[in-house]
């Protein structure tokens, strides 16, 4: 018997699903809420970017950010998911993993994976599934992995 996580993820949360096998559908393991996912970057940090003056002249302008608030955020999330899926794999409790997660954050989520968690990953779907029911979710990704 073959286990595959199935890891669907946005950034406002995700949940992990357990299959078995064909035909065995999908077994919800675990429901991660993070609601700091939903906020907007004036509300997260309301703090203006520091000012820089040119080395000559008088001009002064805004020094950016390699990350805005929302992006730091979401990599947080992202590493804490790649941790969960990390131990899973360490104590064995699957043998193939599939990730699903809108385009930046599935990045993101491969990113977080270390090598070891990263090989077992035998699909993943570039999709936002985060407000589908968890009955309507095989149709979604029935053609990605057979449930």
């Amino acid at each position: 018997m073959t286990t595959t996580w199935i890891l669907v993820a946005h950034r406002a949360g995700a949940r992990l699903f357990e299959n078995t096998g064909p035909g065995k559908g999908l077994k919800l393991l675990e429901q991660i809420d993070h609601p700091e996912g939903r906020l907007k970057n004036v509300e997260i940090n309301s703090d203006k970017p520091g000012r820089a003056f040119d080395s000559f002249g008088g001009a002064r302008h805004s020094m950016s950010k390699e990350h805005e608030p929302k992006e730091q955020i979401a990599l947080r999330f992202a590493k804490l998911l790649g941790d969960l899926l990390e131990k899973g794999r360490a104590l064995n409790q699957y043998s193939k993993l599939v990730l699903i997660a809108e385009p930046k954050l599935l990045g993101e989520l491969r990113d977080a994976l270390p090598p070891h968690t990263a090989s077992l990953v035998s699909a993943t779907l570039d999709k936002d599934l985060g407000g589908i029911s968890d009955r309507d979710l095989p149709t979604h990704v029935g053609g990605t992995i057979p449930l």
